[in-house]
């Protein structure tokens, strides 16, 4: 693959997003908010779900496939002026930052002198170090043990998306002067799976998914059904959601037909939350209550397990690891061979 081209053309769909963000900005806002703003957004709701199809780097395609997952649900959101682009930012770059980058702003951003953070300062350098590895041990990985495999694989795709995002978190705030929201909480400290999905993992999903599909959902259903129950078929509406987007995700990627294995792999999660949720009502009025140093494990246990049954088959069938590895050597060898041109 020529990265020289890929990048052109991920520069390309980029130009398109931010004209079309530039659309919503001027025009769209001027609509007033409901089904009319919404029919208005169609067509960039449409070109949104197209853009991916443009690329070929499994790298550029992830990465832009996502933010534009996440971009949708802002709009979506804007339709009915809440979300995070609902206060109408002060200028075009504020907009088209907030709609197309995995940040949401905090509302109450806290000051200089009480902004403190629970995070070693070791932390950082260390996943990075950790990272690094793992894209090393790759090279290797036809003489490790297939065991050994799926605890690099569960770590690679988190420390690949956290760093990912850091890195995104520092450029805005050293550019636009903002904090925005924390979008990963050390999820390997997980004690329960409504704490790994609702409070550690991936949190502008969450923060994102919870407007657009569990609410609604919820608020429509308790006319109909007890709270408990429409909050239970909520949960699974809302992780059905999310397995369908990364079955998209996923189609970007390999471009074969869906096998729908990753959105089983919601659907599951979803269930055994719902599960969970019963559970914990129950234990509480028993005074029962499982030790985070017991449940903790399990969760982590649970997740790799149906994350090697469901979630990696179809990335690894289709050689998603490899072409990866292999990508973050042809960028770095890209980025090295123009910035020496420069240099001369």
């Amino acid at each position: 693959m020529k990265m020289g081209g890929e990048i052109e053309r991920f520069m390309k769909v980029w130009i398109s997003t931010i004209i079309s963000l530039s659309y919503c900005y001027y025009i769209v806002s001027r609509i007033p908010k409901g089904f009319l703003r919404l029919l208005s957004l169609l067509p960039i709701l449409c070109l949104f779900f197209m853009l991916p199809l443009y690329l070929s780097s499994p790298t550029l395609v992830g990465t832009i496939s996502f933010f534009l997952w996440l971009a949708t649900f802002k709009l979506l959101l804007f339709s009915f002026n809440q979300g995070p682009l609902a206060t109408s930012p002060q200028n075009i770059l504020l907009f088209i930052s907030i709609a197309s980058l995995p940040i949401i702003p905090k509302q109450h951003p806290p000051t200089k002198q009480n902004h403190t953070t629970n995070k070693p300062k070791w932390l950082f350098p260390l996943k990075l170090l950790l990272f690094a590895m793992i894209i090393r041990v790759h090279d290797y990985k036809q003489n490790l043990h297939p065991n050994l495999l799926l605890p690099i694989y569960c770590c690679h795709v988190y420390l690949s998306l956290e760093l990912l995002l850091i890195f995104i978190g520092a450029m805005i705030r050293t550019v636009l002067g903002f904090e925005i929201e924390s979008q990963f909480n050390e999820p390997y400290l997980s004690t329960s799976l409504q704490d790994f999905w609702g409070h550690r993992w991936n949190l502008m999903v969450s923060h994102l998914l919870r407007p657009t599909v569990y609410n609604p959902t919820r608020s429509m259903l308790s006319s109909f059904v007890n709270l408990s129950c429409a909050t239970s078929a909520a949960i699974l509406v809302t992780f059905l959601v999310s397995g369908l987007m990364h079955e998209l995700i996923y189609y970007y990627l390999t471009r074969v037909t869906p096998t729908w294995e990753v959105t089983c792999f919601f659907v599951l999660h979803g269930v055994c939350m719902v599960v969970e949720v019963v559970a914990k009502k129950v234990a509480s009025h028993r005074e029962w209550q499982l030790h985070g140093v017991v449940s903790g494990p399990l969760v982590i246990f649970f997740l790799a397990i149906t994350a090697n049954w469901l979630f990696f088959p179809q990335l690894l069938r289709n050689g998603m690891d490899t072409k990866t590895t292999e990508e973050y050597a042809l960028l770095i060898k890209f980025f090295k061979s123009n910035l020496s041109l420069q240099v001369l």
